[in-house]
């Protein structure tokens, strides 16, 4: 999206891609780049930064998904979708989308399927449609009312449905909204989650409630191969940057909050319950550097997220990206994460 200013302060085919590194972190090791206990930056690249691929600007990335055969799938937040070479990020591939009426998205989350297809989110009413690998609508999924931007729910523009991502089994699909409904507690925002039927279309199915960090939105949600979610949380602040921090949460024991109108905190709704593995300013900036003030020169406005496997060690393997909004005051950059989730449990919030 492109992001308000805020009050605030990943298949193993990609883990091949040893071979992009950024300037000294090239002969670092990564026992060195721990963010956090939890969490090690491998590496950095700048690789795509200001690119042009078949008349498309390679930016605006929103989300990122790894596809059946191992190359990634980027999203442009301006109505297209990148298939990059895993080793190199190199565009092969590019499609444009478009609404019912032709009209372009304000596309922020994708889910490639088990079949190839791709599930997309526009935060424009929200929607989230599947399109065929060529860019064709082949279905639209339901969508509870409260959820629409007013004046048709409660949502606010561009502040709706930005990350989406398929639990385990695939039969489960959840979008996060970025920011709390009206009428809803500051900082509270919902996940919608569909349940996949016998004929292959998705139905709406449980709610649940996530709070964020004090004027914090949420960019992306990615399944852990457990069930439980990376989300990333991201804000901005003019003059000083931004502020992601990144999360282990579970939802298995939260309350399905379909049926809760108005999210003020009341008892006997337990929200998703998260836990903090970093905050991203405090790893290494591996010399990078940045076009505008940031608490580290490696930040900018991460957006994207995918995991794309596991180590030897059994740490998730992730993959960012920042939204350079088409805006030479900042970078599409992809940070390469390692994690350790095993034993660690989300507490309330």
């Amino acid at each position: 999206m492109r992001l308000r200013t805020v009050l605030a302060t990943v298949t193993a085919g990609l883990a091949a891609a040893t071979c992009l590194t950024a300037g000294p972190a090239a002969a670092d090791t990564t026992e060195n780049h721990a963010c956090s206990p939890s969490v090690t930056l491998d590496r950095f690249s700048d690789a795509l930064d200001g690119t042009m691929y078949r008349g498309a600007f390679v930016g605006n990335l929103s989300a990122l998904a790894v596809d059946r055969h191992g190359d990634l799938a980027a999203l442009s937040d301006r109505s297209s979708v990148f298939t990059l070479d895993r080793r190199t990020l190199r565009p092969t591939g590019v499609v444009r989308l478009a609404d019912e009426n032709g009209t372009a998205l304000d596309s922020e989350g994708l889910v490639v399927d088990r079949d190839g297809t791709r599930l997309i989110t526009s935060e424009t009413e929200p929607s989230v449609r599947r399109y065929s690998r060529d860019g064709r609508i082949l279905d639209r999924l339901p969508v509870p009312p409260s959820l629409l931007v007013a004046p048709a729910g409660r949502a606010t523009g561009n502040q709706t449905f930005e990350g989406l991502t398929l639990l385990p089994g695939g039969d489960t699909l959840l979008a996060s909204m970025e920011y709390a409904l009206s009428g809803d507690a500051e900082g509270i925002v919902r996940f919608q989650t569909w349940r996949r039927t016998g004929s292959g279309h998705f139905r709406l199915a449980a709610q649940y409630a996530y709070r964020t960090d004090d004027g914090l939105g949420v960019p992306e949600v990615q399944a852990t191969p457990d069930g439980r979610l990376l989300v990333l949380e991201r804000g901005f602040t003019s003059g000083v940057g931004n502020t992601v921090r990144l999360y282990l949460a579970d939802p298995r024991h939260a309350t399905d909050t379909s049926d809760v109108e108005k999210l003020t905190g009341q008892p006997g709704v337990h929200l998703i319950r998260k836990t903090l593995l970093t905050d991203i300013a405090t790893c290494p900036s591996l010399g990078a550097t940045a076009k505008q003030p940031q608490p580290n020169p490696l930040l900018d406005n991460i957006e994207g997220m995918t995991i794309t496997g596991r180590d030897a060690r059994g740490r998730l393997r992730i993959l960012l990206v920042s939204d350079d909004n088409q805006n030479a005051a900042q970078t599409t950059r992809f940070y390469y994460l390692r994690a350790r989730t095993d034993g660690r449990q989300p507490t309330a919030p």
